[in-house]
């Protein structure tokens, strides 16, 4: 089956986080990723979805033999993916200068967190540190306190997907130039990348720095989550006019008879009025009743609910493997132009395990692309 990164040749040194998550992708859509452990590194079967797709080969860099087979790979490869702190590759001996000899057309993807500069890059921190740093964490949660939003944001969100956009633009240079590059992904630059939209309406006027008291933070009537009567919730995200009326018609209410929506200091009535409407009603009331209009009413499901909506079964967004472990599939799709997919089942990539002997005379039959 063909795929858009078919022989793509990627060497993943293991690591945790946002790294592996972008190999993950990078292996969804073909590439060919040898992704080195050391043994005894990482509990696979905790990872197996995660890490689907790739061989596996163990080494510890520490060991000279290990470390000269592991720089023949690199001499072969297309991409380098590590997520160290600055300056371990380079004790190593495989920093990218040092790949750079080894491989002039290689493009050495480094993720961190802080960067590979800067008066903290290098400290220890994880998701939370570094959205706290951004404004972004300050703007999530309620009005008592802040809360983590997973580690969407700053792991995968700044990280793994800035991380990728770096390695696809190098290679679309490297088709130009011939030459290699260096990614310096960091999940603080990626985060504040990503708060670019809320920065604007910061500096315009139309966002303030207190937690739910903005329009997109829950503080919204209209842009926000509420309970029903069975103690699930829907979420609401009326926030154009005809998508409001559509709303309001939903809860039988007359807007005459509200306050204006556009009044903050009218907020919590309004909310309030909402809250009740829908604390009168089931969830599953509500997903009738609002059922194929253009309210933005949609129901909060669990993970385990997840794969039973008809919208995600229909996509397979999240499907369930034989032993009941919860996917997220491939993202984004690729058609051919007769509509066929281009992809096959994630559920079916599995990890498979190599020597680096094994790889080095695998990848020694498959040419070079120019």
């Amino acid at each position: 089956m063909s795929t858009p990164l078919k022989d793509l040749r990627v060497v993943e040194i293991a690591g945790l986080g946002p790294s592996p998550h972008a190999c993950m992708l990078l292996s969804d859509l073909g590439a060919d990723i040898v992704r080195i452990e050391r043994p005894g590194d990482l509990d696979q079967e905790a990872f197996r979805h995660t890490l689907r797709g790739r061989t596996i080969v163990h080494a510890d860099l520490k060991v000279p033999s290990d470390l000269q087979y592991v720089r023949s790979l690199i001499s072969k490869a297309d991409v380098l993916v590590e997520g160290f702190r600055p300056g371990v590759m380079e004790r190593l001996g495989i920093g990218p200068q040092q790949a750079s000899e080894l491989n002039p057309r290689l493009i050495y993807a480094r993720m961190t967190g802080w960067g590979q500069d800067g008066p903290m890059a290098e400290r220890a921190g994880h998701d939370i540190n570094y959205i706290s740093l951004t404004g972004a964490l300050h703007a999530i949660g309620d009005d008592k306190q802040p809360l983590p939003p997973l580690n969407l944001s700053g792991d995968y969100g700044g990280g793994s997907m800035m991380l990728l956009v770096g390695v696809l633009s190098a290679l679309y240079e490297r088709e130009h130039t011939g030459n290699g590059q260096v990614v310096d992904a960091a999940m603080v630059d990626g985060v504040s990348l990503l708060l670019q939209q809320i920065l604007e309406f910061r500096s315009k006027g139309a966002w303030n720095d207190s937690r739910a008291k903005n329009f997109l933070d829950g503080g919204a009537p209209y842009y926000r989550t509420y309970e029903c009567a069975d103690g699930h919730f829907v979420a609401v995200g009326a926030i154009e006019r005809q998508f409001y009326a559509q709303l309001l018609d939903g809860l039988e209410l007359d807007e005459s008879q509200l306050p204006d929506r556009n009044d903050r200091d009218s907020w919590e009535i309004l909310s309030k009025i909402f809250a009740d409407c829908f604390r009168s009603r089931s969830r599953h009331h509500w997903v009738e009743v609002f059922n194929g209009t253009d309210a933005c009413v949609t129901p909060v499901l669990t993970f385990e609910e997840v794969p039973h909506h008809q919208h995600i079964a229909a996509r397979e967004s999240i499907i369930k493997s034989k032993d009941g472990a919860l996917i997220g599939t491939r993202a984004p799709r690729f058609l051919s132009y007769d509509g066929q997919p281009l992809t096959s089942d994630p559920a079916e990539e599995q990890t498979k395990l190599a020597s680096l002997p094994e790889m080095i005379r695998a990848w020694d039959a498959i040419p070079v692309q120019p």
